[in-house]
């Protein structure tokens, strides 16, 4: 039987546990609770907090505190130096650095084996099973998968602890019927330098059959011109005539999506989005002609919601669980998992566009927003508007970030757009009258305070060379894999350090 029969049989039997998490999601999480619970109370962490003592999912909210990054830091800290059981039970080996967006601050996650193999591991091989399902006749597994992964450092201890980019663990330790499918190579695809990696990944792969890649938008765009540039065509589709399917996550595609159509130029491409972060595997794309993730029910993690207007970090009060949400409510989201984070603001905030099945989209940061004026702009708003005003004005952007400005002679604001584009628009007035017209539609509090310019002024854009945002995060020590620009800023600290390699 050819192996791509087998694989497709095999992949195949994984619709049951699909069509589990579409049909039985608040049993799903009843069950998830219970499992997670019973293995806390065996934790340094679980014993300090009196997970022993707790008796159901009202009793877990009443009683634990939720946390963030600072309050597990001891724990995590005391488990990269070889203490067990201290937020899951047994020794935890593997720790993913997070890629971070606004500051230096790295975090350093626990990656249990549980998270590697039943979450991580388990929703990459769901999505290729619906993948599989919508579209029948594939032969993904008679070619390669090009991943492109972030940092392949990874820093061993005497402890015998390893610490890396979360690709890397990733890659690390693939099963074997993955393996043999990956490209490129372990010794390309670990290299630490992001610059190196692109042009040995590029080399590599051109000669390569690929049907599937999978990465970061922005990066990826990177390695297509790369590989242009080498095999001297015109499109990817010259390159690799089978690639059929990108699969993205980690931001939104929708300021890349012209720019990945016109360099590929593959009619029958499919786009397909999931939402995996150092923290877990949250959800992905189920269905053809809709771009809202299925919210993973049945991963080991158990989902708790912050509604948004009365977020308060730690602090906040109320905090829902997945049967109390609302459609078209922003919510903080808070996790917990079988990796050892407890009631853990990760910092994404979502949006549920359906219920039974609970489908959403990411919206955005609980910190990256611009409400400087009382407009409460969040990324979904501005990814919707920006992606627009260039599409109306035959724009193609390659980077952005937005953060308010303040006119102390007029005692008045607005929004500041700097801006890297790709193709630069028709009529740079219009896009910013597009820009501005079309946030007032995504955003009534911003139309608001828009209104004879009384509260906010008209914005401004102030365009950057090509390669500015690569050459910031490269400042940083983060080219390459999950890094990534912050969209919005509540002041304009970032912006100007941008803005300071210009001049």
């Amino acid at each position: 039987m050819p192996f791509n029969s087998v694989f497709s049989w095999l992949i195949g039997r994984r619709m049951t546990r699909i069509n589990d998490y579409r049909q039985n999601p608040i049993p799903n999480q009843l069950n998830t609770f219970n499992f997670l619970l019973k293995n806390g109370k065996e934790t340094a962490y679980g014993q300090k907090i009196g997970l022993s003592d707790i008796k159901g999912i009202d009793s877990f909210q009443q009683n634990i505190p939720l946390s963030d990054y600072g309050t597990l830091k001891p724990y995590i800290d005391d488990s990269i130096h070889g203490a067990e059981s201290q937020l899951w039970p047994g020794k935890t080996s593997w720790f993913a650095k997070s890629s971070g967006t606004t500051a230096d601050r790295i975090k350093i996650l626990p990656i249990t084996e549980d998270s590697l193999l039943h979450n991580h591991y388990a929703n990459g091989k769901d999505l290729l099973a619906q993948y599989y399902a919508n579209h029948s006749k594939r032969k993904l597994y008679n070619a390669k998968h090009l991943i492109i992964g972030g940092s392949g450092k990874i820093e061993q201890s005497e402890e015998g602890i390893f610490i890396g980019d979360l690709s890397a663990i990733i890659i690390n330790h693939l099963p074997t019927w993955t393996e043999l499918r990956r490209t490129p190579k372990k010794d390309i695809a670990l290299l630490e330098n992001w610059e190196e990696k692109l042009e040995r990944m590029a080399e590599s792969v051109l000669n390569e059959n690929i049907c599937i890649i999978a990465g970061i938008p922005s990066w990826t765009l990177l390695l297509l011109k790369k590989v242009l540039e080498k095999s001297g065509k015109d499109s990817i589709a010259e390159v690799w005539p089978n690639l059929e399917l990108y699969i993205h996550g980690g931001m939104s595609f929708k300021p890349y999506q012209e720019a990945f159509q016109e360099i590929l130029r593959l009619p029958k491409m499919n786009y397909v989005e999931s939402y995996n972060s150092s923290e877990g595997y949250f959800g992905l794309q189920d269905q053809i002609a809709s771009k809202k993730l299925l919210l993973l029910t049945n991963s080991q993690v158990f989902y708790e919601f912050i509604p948004m207007n009365e977020f308060d970090g730690l602090q906040s009060k109320t905090v829902l669980t997945l049967e109390n949400v609302e459609i078209d409510k922003e919510y903080a989201l808070v996790i917990t998992t079988s990796s050892g984070l407890w009631r853990y603001i990760i910092g994404d905030t979502v949006r549920f566009s359906q219920l039974h099945p609970f489908r959403f989209v990411v919206s955005g940061r609980t910190t990256h927003y611009i409400n400087a004026f009382g407009e409460k702009l969040i990324i979904e708003h501005a990814e919707k508007a920006i992606s627009t005003a260039a599409l109306r004005t035959n724009a193609q952007i390659s980077d952005y970030t937005a953060a308010p400005y303040f006119d102390e002679e007029k005692v008045i604001g607005g929004h500041h757009w700097l801006i890297e584009f790709r193709e630069q628009p028709s009529d740079e007035a219009l896009f910013l009258k597009e820009l501005d017209q079309l946030l007032k539609l995504e955003n009534a509090d911003y139309d608001a305070k828009r209104k004879d310019n009384i509260n906010i002024g008209y914005p401004k854009m102030t365009k950057v060379p090509n390669g500015t945002f690569h050459q910031w995060l490269k400042s940083k020590g983060k080219l390459g894999g999950q890094h990534k620009v912050p969209r919005l800023m509540n002041d304009d600290r970032l912006l100007n350090e941008i803005l300071d390699l210009t001049r």
